[in-house]
């Protein structure tokens, strides 16, 4: 049975996103809240202090993220948009303190992936509110004619992204459209999606998890073979190094994994961005 509409899917291959969808329980939020507790305990720190590479793809070695990754009802409309083998390439935490400056700058997430096919869908799951008030996500419509555009990482202060990579061509900002979120809703965005989020200006800290979908058959187009977890259906490509899902919370196996999963990552992100210069380099 089809989770989404036909007029949703086309509405999804116009736009390049859509929102939004419920993901969890009130109690399966609290759940997830309670490993982010856990971990932000372990760590010593929030989350958003602490190094990138303990925000970063770690659904290899917290099983509550893991778990939510292979939510089902996640799964169930993701299938409808890339099919039903289903690989995750990453994962984010996205979030914002109480009166944050935190921000992210118009960008697209394909600019820094090296994926082929352009194929590739975030589902940004809410773990508290994430309302305009408190910086959520912004889109642009891409109007059924999605392209990549040149980007220049600017390491913008307070920005929530790696290097705060900014689109420099010129956007038309008349239609911005918020997609607002309740804790345990989740929405959709394309790769090549344009999007943005504003600072959090509410009393209460936005909690965010976003995590990036792709069907088996894409391909990477850096130079070294990337590892990838398999969430739903079977991979007959072998294009990616498939790793099991983490059993123990933190456990020496899973912090192995989690390490040479984000080394894998940040090493073909260095050379994306290398890559994405060039390509966009003025002659």
């Amino acid at each position: 049975m089809k989770a989404l509409t036909r007029e949703q899917v086309e509405s999804y291959r116009h736009d390049g996103f859509l929102s939004p969808f419920t993901a969890l329980t009130a109690d399966e939020t609290a759940s997830c809240l309670a490993g982010l507790g856990r971990y932000e305990q372990w760590l010593g720190s929030p989350v958003p202090k602490a190094d990138m590479h303990w925000r970063s793809l770690t659904h290899a070695c917290l099983p509550f993220y893991a778990d939510l990754a292979r939510n089902p009802r996640i799964l169930d409309v993701v299938e409808d948009l890339i099919g039903p083998d289903i690989l995750v390439w990453t994962s984010t935490f996205f979030i914002k303190e109480a009166a944050s400056p935190t921000f992210a700058a118009w960008h697209q997430d394909s600019t820094y992936f090296g994926l082929d096919p352009y194929e590739q869908v975030t589902a940004w799951v809410a773990l508290t509110d994430a309302s305009q008030d408190a910086g959520c996500i912004e889109v642009l419509s891409a109007h059924g004619r999605p392209r990549q555009m040149r980007h220049v990482p600017k390491k913008l202060a307070n920005s929530i992204n790696r290097t705060g990579q900014t689109i420099t061509e010129p956007l038309d900002e008349s239609d911005v459209r918020a997609m607002p979120l309740k804790a345990g809703q989740f929405s959709l965005h394309h790769t090549l999606c344009v999007h943005r989020s504003a600072p959090n200006n509410t009393p209460q800290r936005r909690v965010g998890l976003g995590i990036n979908y792709i069907p088996a058959h894409v391909k990477t187009t850096g130079t070294r073979r990337m590892p990838a977890l398999l969430v739903r259906g079977t991979d007959r490509y072998g294009h990616f190094e498939l790793y099991e899902p983490p059993v123990n919370e933190l456990g020496e196996t899973e912090l192995a994994t989690h390490d040479r999963v984000y080394s894998a990552y940040a090493e073909n992100y260095r050379e994306q961005v290398r890559r994405h210069e060039e390509a966009f380099a003025v002659a």
